[in-house]
């Protein structure tokens, strides 16, 4: 979901969105070195796995670890790659590294087609929507399926092995849907922070915006005020060149803002960078989509703590608020907003899946939360990626294909949710069944419990680890 992510800023997917951000896209830091020992394998792919049409062939790439590898019988951990490099979510899924000497159990990391390296077509790959027409989530699995009877097939003392699949964010969706789709490839997964529910008809798409607002009035007692001033602070300047002027300068973008079209682009802007300090309210410091200090949010909050001040205060605090995020190491001179149009994470990528069949509507009232009323508009929505895709959106078709929410018949997954996370809004909260294990971590923020333990980790994760090891282990158990 991401890593539901993973999981997401709002100018990087070239697609209008009638002022409705598809969640906000990280500035994900692609490690120097691995921390963690494995090695780089490739294996030859369908590009379509579903026609006979289509015989061209691609190589996927996959991280393998066999360091704790107990041989015959012992299991695999497979993840499930998102949408981007699949060396980031192998240096930011610690839990799986931390389990593997428990479970004498072998690591993979399977990268998602056209991501990272695993380009159908190379450099042509995503040249026209015919090269991309195959980027979908049903190809992924696919392929992880048919990457798993490779291994077992071809691995000595593998074939017997129990495989449990993980993943977070998009990647937790994945996890779900594998076991959902291929119960005789994975015996169990783990979806963390997987919004598989974020889809029309399914979810209020007002509630992740919700959750937004509620943690940044746990920051401060008037940071949200602060927030809802600055929509209308930002929206009076603009009506003019000197008001626009004192935006550039107050909020310290490097590019002068010239119309109200630049000027709606900073409200975006700003919405997603709120968007991602939710998502990565760690308890501690850490990198993930930039340096940042514990629980973040607080500190931002510190900032915006004047509701009452004249207008140019109100941006001043909230540029001191995205300082923050944006320049923690002190080293940008100013903010430079369309600085992401392509990052590690694979924003054209998941721009392009957001236009086809991953339609995750998200809206805001500015009644129950912090933000500008902003409708979703399926129309402008559809508009937006026939202009730069030249495709129109199935909104209605991963609740199809994906059993929407009759999960009952579903085995033996873990779905872990962060309540500070706004991907929880998406995410499976309530008991189902005996044989879906349901984790709600309070203090949980995106796939926090993936992540490697910290001695600053709340309660709640701690706890959520030890019941997801226990269930895992279950799994296996059963199935060997």
């Amino acid at each position: 979901m991401e890593v539901f992510l993973s999981v997401l800023l709002i100018l990087s997917y070239l697609v209008p969105t009638s002022g409705v951000l598809f969640g906000s896209k990280p500035l994900y830091k692609m490690p120097h070195t691995s921390k963690y020992a494995y090695k780089t394998y490739y294996m030859e792919q369908q590009v379509d796995h579903f026609s006979f049409a289509n015989n061209d062939i691609y190589k996927q790439r996959y991280l393998v670890s066999t360091e704790h590898w107990g041989g015959v019988g012992m299991p695999i951990l497979f993840y499930c790659g998102n949408e981007g490099d699949i060396t980031l979510f192998s240096e930011n899924t610690g839990f799986m590294w931390d389990i593997a000497p428990e479970f004498d159990a072998m690591i993979v990391f399977a990268e998602h087609r056209y991501y990272g390296e695993s380009m159908p077509y190379g450099d042509d790959s995503y040249k026209n929507k015919s090269m991309l027409s195959y980027l979908t989530a049903e190809q992924a699995l696919a392929d992880f399926a048919t990457l798993i009877r490779y291994m077992k097939a071809t691995m000595k003392d593998a074939s017997g092995s129990p495989v449990v699949a993980f993943g977070g964010s998009y990647g937790g969706m994945l996890a779900a849907w594998f076991r959902m789709k291929y119960p005789n490839i994975v015996v169990g997964a783990m979806a963390a922070s997987a919004p598989i529910w974020q889809f029309t008809n399914l979810t209020s798409c007002s509630r992740p915006y919700e959750i937004i607002t509620n943690d940044f009035e746990k920051g401060g007692a008037n940071c949200t005020k602060v927030v809802k001033r600055s929509w209308e602070v930002i929206n009076s300047l603009a009506k003019s060149d000197a008001g626009l002027s004192e935006i550039t300068k107050q909020l310290r973008l490097c590019d002068k803002l010239k119309t109200q079209e630049d000027a709606n682009s900073v409200k975006d802007w700003i919405k997603g960078t709120w968007f991602n300090l939710a998502m990565v309210n760690y308890p501690y410091p850490a990198n993930f989509l930039a340096p940042l200090p514990a629980w973040p949010i607080n500190e931002v909050c510190k900032h915006m703590n004047n509701a009452e001040a004249s207008d140019d205060v109100i941006l001043m605090q909230v540029a001191s608020a995205l300082n923050v995020y944006f320049n923690f190491t002190g080293n940008q001179k100013c903010f430079n907003i369309s600085s992401n149009a392509v990052d590690t994470l694979g924003d054209l990528g998941w721009s392009y899946q957001s236009c086809t069949e991953m339609v995750m509507p998200f809206c805001s009232h500015g009644k129950n939360d912090m933000f500008e009323s902003s409708p979703w508009d399926i129309k402008a929505f559809t508009e937006g990626c026939q202009k730069t895709w030249g495709v129109t959106p199935r909104p209605k078709w991963i609740p199809v294909q994906f059993w929407a929410k009759d999960l009952e018949m579903a085995t033996n997954i873990i779905f872990s949710n962060g309540l500070l996370d706004p991907w929880s809004a998406g995410g499976v909260l309530d008991e189902i069944s005996d044989d879906i294990t349901t984790i709600l971590i309070p203090d949980g923020a995106h796939h926090l419990d993936l992540r490697t333990p910290n001695a600053k980790d709340p309660l709640s994760v701690r706890e959520a680890r030890v019941l997801e090891t226990v269930t895992i282990m279950k799994w296996i158990k059963s199935a060997v």
